[in-house]
């Protein structure tokens, strides 16, 4: 009943002092491991509180309630994410040099530093009637942001298609990834992190650049031909029906 009275109450305490801002410090991290632990369903702002040593009001004055406090411990943990991936891809590489880095370095981190928080994401975060889907979805758009820039510059210098849309290569980059991960954290199948993300980037780089000139000829022969094909039938057809019986 705290909690619920909490979420509708729009006033909340700004950490402006350094006691204040470790106050908060020491509620994310505790939130982030109960979060990781038990899930957001069964995760309770109590326990927190009583991991930090502090009173449930106390959470209670810097968060509304428990899904703006789950959300900040994801945001904040994307923000690393996205930190580790940009300082560390490599700037002067190739467009599947960056590609590979990200690739590599979403499953380690998903797999290595955050299999709970990731295992939160998975099972709990992508129903829309869940309460954490409206942030979630925000969260993800800026989550790939790195991932489609690079996929953006390769479309602009021709070593990625321009025949799909970037929208859907970000579905068919993470679609694989995504399953990946819940066969490690749900499922709890051994996956080696590394032989995975070279079989996956060798698979996706694949699936990704422009098909070969020749190839590209031949498609649109191909099309040419279906389309006079097409034509040619439906001005018989047209004909055939024009002749008086």
């Amino acid at each position: 009943m705290d909690e619920l009275k909490a979420e509708a109450n729009g006033t909340r305490r700004h950490p402006a002092g350094p006691k204040s801002q470790q106050r908060v410090r020491d509620i994310l991290q505790a939130g982030r491991d109960v979060f990781a632990e038990k899930g957001y369903e069964r995760a309770t702002t109590a326990e927190i509180a009583q991991r930090v040593g502090v009173s449930e009001a106390t959470v209670f004055s810097y968060f509304r309630g428990k899904r703006e406090l789950c959300a900040r411990v994801i945001s904040e943990w994307y923000d690393e994410i996205i930190a580790a991936i940009e300082d560390g891809l490599p700037r002067d590489g190739s467009v599947r040099q960056q590609f590979a880095f990200i690739v590599r370095m979403h499953l380690r981190l998903m797999l290595i530093h955050g299999t709970g928080l990731c295992s939160l994401v998975l099972s709990e975060g992508r129903t829309k009637q869940h309460a954490l889907g409206d942030e979630l979805t925000a969260l993800q758009r800026r989550y790939t942001a790195p991932l489609m820039r690079v996929l953006a510059h390769g479309q602009q210098t021709g070593q990625v298609r321009t025949d799909v849309p970037l929208r859907l290569m970000r579905s068919m980059v993470f679609g694989p990834m995504e399953h990946v991960l819940w066969e490690a954290t749900l499922a709890h199948r051994s996956t080696d992190i590394e032989v995975t993300a070279e079989r996956l980037v060798e698979l996706l780089w694949a699936a990704l650049q422009p098909p070969a000139p020749d190839v590209a000829a031949l498609a649109r022969l191909r099309d040419d031909m279906s389309e006079a094909m097409r034509r040619y039938e439906a001005a018989a057809q047209a004909k055939k029906s024009a002749i008086p019986i």
